[in-house]
């Protein structure tokens, strides 16, 4: 397999989502990065901006396992991950398994379930295994988490805990589309069935997953050089000696960023990175994992902010 075939499986992908989402390439190209780099995203968005639709029709584009949790107040670890019920007939314990054991999961409003249930997710997305009354089962390498929340509703959720964020590699801002995009989303739903549930319908299977496999490998043959390396550990360590950053990012969120951007590179045709790579992946995959101080907070300063001006002061190698 070569850089270019890698490419063209990823604009095969961006072709059959761009059928049903519209104005959303730069997180579609988010989303492959993740996909590739054997990541997990959050889409986080007011209602009403295609985030369900997006992570449908990019599981609907690969031929892979898709199922989706809509993730409720009432929500039970066991609901997620399944549990053994004895069996009177065999008189043993069978495991029912959840929708965890799947190879794309949708966790639609995730922040809907109480800690304890988005717990249940915490090892399945860091070793893609999870333990059920103390065996372990595997999930694939496949397994890839979309997950969706919603910013402006607090009544009814709860926060996702630091533990939690870190495992997503992207968290993903998606905003309403300019108005010529939402024009063009109008006049193409008017000549559409009103059914919601036909609008993935024409999307094709692009990818499968031995396809999957192979573009991971060759991602993995990629390998920084030392001074993109430094460069990330600048920016990551910069984080922890803000004094607009109570807690800065991770060694995990270090090692997140070099893989994607071995990704990126893969996918735009490159054996290596490139300085740029890594600022344009910087503000995705650092915005949930930083805890902002009050003097921030104080001054109205969001994360973006606070992560631009230190990949204003962090000079890039050349």
């Amino acid at each position: 397999m070569t850089l270019e075939t890698l490419g063209q499986r990823a604009d095969a992908l961006r072709s059959e989502i761009a059928k049903t989402v519209q104005g959303q390439d730069e997180i579609i190209d988010l989303l492959l990065v993740a996909l590739f780099a054997q990541g997990h995203v959050l889409l986080e968005g007011p209602p009403g901006t295609a985030k369900t639709l997006l992570a449908r029709s990019f599981a609907s584009a690969m031929d892979l396992k898709f199922d989706r949790i809509q993730f409720t107040p009432d929500l039970m670890p066991g609901d997620v991950l399944g549990a053994s019920i004895f069996n009177f007939k065999t008189n043993a314990f069978i495991l029912t398994k959840g929708p965890v054991f799947t190879q794309v999961l949708l966790s639609d409003e995730i922040n809907r379930a109480p800690p304890k249930t988005q717990a249940a997710l915490l090892q399945a997305m860091n070793e893609r295994v999870v333990s059920i009354d103390g065996e372990d089962y595997d999930l694939g390498r496949e397994f890839f988490v979309i997950a969706t929340q919603n910013p402006i509703e607090q009544q009814g959720t709860y926060p996702l805990p630091e533990a939690q964020l870190d495992r997503f590699l992207f968290k993903v801002n998606i905003a309403f589309p300019p108005p010529d995009v939402e024009m063009a989303i109008l006049q193409r739903h008017a000549t559409q069935s009103l059914d919601s549930r036909s609008e993935t319908k024409g999307t094709q299977k692009v990818l499968t997953a031995e396809e999957l496999a192979e573009s991971r490998a060759l991602i993995d043959s990629i390998i920084l050089e030392d001074d993109i390396l430094d460069y990330i550990l600048r920016l990551v360590r910069a984080t922890r000696n803000d004094a607009e950053i109570a807690f800065g990012v991770s060694t995990r969120a270090a090692d997140a960023l070099a893989g994607a951007a071995r990704a990126m590179a893969a996918l735009s045709g490159r054996d290596f990175a490139l300085p740029d790579d890594v600022k344009t992946l910087f503000l995705p995959a650092m915005r949930h994992r930083v805890v902002l101080g009050p003097g921030a907070e104080i001054e109205g300063r969001d994360a973006d902010q606070v992560l631009e001006n230190i990949l204003n002061q962090i000079e890039a190698p050349r």
